[in-house]
This record gives C-alpha cells, structure tokens and sequence, in this order.
C-alpha cells in the first residue's frame, strides 16, 4: 500500500496512477474511498476535472451515494434517522452497476445523488463507450461484509482518503449548516450516525484486524 500526502507535491502522483489506468487497453475503474467528509468528493472532482483537461470525454465519475434507498422508502421502513448507515443503500444494485461498466462498452446511464433533495436522480451519468476510465467514489467501497464485498473485485485500483478525526468532523457539521440544518441539528447528525458510519469505515482499512481488503493508496488528507 503506497501512502501519498494531499494536497501537495505527491498529488502529481496520485494523477500520474490515474493516467495509467484510463489509457490502458479496455475501461478502468478506479474507486475512492473513505469516511463522510474525509475529503473523497472533492479529490474525485478534483481528479475527474483534471484529467477531462487531457482526455476530453473519457472520465465519468458514478456516486456510490446515488444507490441510498429512496427517501420515501426510508420513512417507510422508519430508517431516516440512520440514513447513510450501510443498510440504507442498494448495494447490491451499486454492484450490478460496476459490472455492467466493466463488461460491456454500450452505453450504461448511472443515477446521481442530490443533497439538495435528499434523494437521486436516475440515469443522469451517461457512461459511453468512449470513456476510459470511471471514478466511483463512496464510504462503502471497502467493506468486508456483503454485500459491501463484491465492489473490491470490480474496482482496478482503490484509494482511502483520510482525514485526522476533529477536522473531518468540523467539516461535516459545517456541510450539514450549508444544507440547511441548524447548528445544534448539524452537530447531532455529526455525532451520531454519521460518526457511528466513519468508525465503522475507518475500522475496516485502518483498524488493529482490519476485516476490509487494503486500498492500493492511502491518501492522507492533509488540510
């Protein structure tokens, strides 16, 4: 497992391996993980936009956050106070999603997830047979458990994102006020599920017996 600091001097290398990928023969998939607010969106975007500057219209990215069950359905089943835990996503659709990016090169449309509506859009990604590589990024990628276990297989390359613990907390509640919480409303989701979720996350790559495969990268976020 290679350790790289970012942002910095070593991000060179991080896209340097993401070259590597996209231009190899077939289509790539490289997933980013890491727990909520680790910094994993924004390295993807950051990635994704760089890349599309040398490589128009071969980069995708397709949200592992797009497969959380629907709105509706959680208030159904009475699980909206632990949306975002691991039970609350479609994980096995997520899987069907990555093996049909893998194995066939007709066009595959992927949903999108929206934190302005808490909920996705469907087949708003359109993943064509021109592109060369898919950035999938999300918490879940690399969990040992199923149905979590079947994403490590389809993915060429993984990185973990990670970031010291008070800032990436910091950091969620203020993206939970951006989103229109109240501040005592942010500090509790940050607390509670969302913290549960990162422990959980972090555990599984970084933990004393870590029962997730280990990522290709381990990009240490470091502001």
């Amino acid at each position: 497992m290679q350790r790289l600091r970012w942002p910095g001097p070593e991000e060179e290398l991080l896209r340097e391996r993401a070259r590597r990928l996209l231009v190899a023969p077939g289509r790539a998939v490289l997933g980013i993980a890491g727990a909520p607010a680790s910094g994993k969106s924004t390295l993807t975007e950051l990635l994704a936009a760089q890349l599309a500057e040398e490589f128009p219209s071969r980069v995708v990215v397709v949200g592992m956050d797009a497969f959380h069950l629907g709105h509706r359905l959680l208030e159904q089943r009475g699980l909206t106070g632990v949306k975002g835990a691991p039970h609350t996503f479609d994980a096995s659709g997520y899987v069907a999603l990555l093996r049909r990016i893998r194995e066939t090169t007709e066009p595959v449309y992927a949903p999108e997830f929206h934190r302005e509506i808490e909920d996705s859009l469907a087949a708003v990604v359109e993943v064509g047979p021109e592109v060369g590589l898919v950035i999938t990024e999300g918490n879940y990628l690399l969990l040992g458990d199923p149905p979590w276990d079947a994403v490590r297989p389809l993915l060429d390359e993984a990185w973990f994102v990670h970031l010291d613990d008070p800032e990436r907390r910091r950091r969620l509640r203020l993206r939970h006020e951006r989103y229109g919480h109240t501040p005592a409303d942010a500090a509790a989701r940050t607390e509670g599920t969302d913290e549960r979720n990162a422990v959980l996350v972090n555990a599984a790559v970084l933990g004393d017996g870590a029962a997730g495969p280990p990522p290709d990268v381990l990009v240490e976020h470091t502001s």
